[in-house]
């Protein structure tokens, strides 16, 4: 998971540890890009504004390494995201509902 809200980080990690998933963390894209290369990973969640590169051109790059890999855009800019190339399977806009994040990672991950 790449997020660089301290705060959204450690809720989306509790819920997804809650449901028994093991999750590794990045704070900013040029972390996740590392740890992509060197593990493999069930499924990508990404925040799309994060300073310095965004979700979307972590998400690319991503492709670039591991094609196959299912990848969850989150956002507080649903409306922006809508209207650009989105190289991810999912996208939820923040604020989500537990049940939409639970009901969109089990799909991805299906």
């Amino acid at each position: 998971m790449v997020e660089d809200d301290p705060g959204a980080r450690q809720s989306i990690k509790l819920l997804l540890t809650i449901d028994r998933h093991h999750v590794v963390e990045a704070t900013e894209g040029v972390e996740a890009m590392e740890l992509i290369k060197i593990q493999p990973f069930d499924l990508a969640i990404l925040d799309y504004f994060m300073a310095g590169i965004s979700g979307s051109q972590v998400a690319f790059r991503i492709r670039d390494v591991a094609p196959s890999l299912p990848m969850l855009m989150i956002t507080s800019y649903l409306k922006k995201l809508e209207d650009s190339d989105k190289p991810v399977d999912a996208v939820l806009g923040k604020p989500f509902a537990i049940e939409d994040l639970r009901r969109t990672s089990a799909k991805l991950l299906s």
